[in-house]
């Protein structure tokens, strides 16, 4: 199949595919194989032997964010401790 054509797309829809041409400065119709594969397809190791299918999120915080985010985990991980009795 070489082509095929979309009506009616939601509004949400657009805006995530809008966002991520912008994001990652491709065209609408990379943006969209790229969404099709990523949900259609299972997540593969690649050469390295990691999964990569959730690379497109890596710079996406703020350092702020990161700092909130391994705050809340320590606090997360003492209380799991506190918990089990470890």
């Amino acid at each position: 199949m070489k082509a095929i054509t979309l009506r009616n797309i939601p509004p949400e829809v657009q805006k995530g595919i809008r966002e991520r041409v912008r994001r990652k400065r491709i065209s609408a119709n990379r943006a969209v194989i790229e969404l099709l594969q990523e949900r259609l397809t299972v997540p593969r190791r690649g050469k390295d032997g990691l999964y990569h299918d959730l690379d497109y999120l890596f710079g996406s915080w703020t350092a702020e964010q990161a700092e909130e985010f391994d705050r809340i985990l320590k606090e997360m991980r003492e209380e799991e401790k506190q918990f089990i009795g470890k």
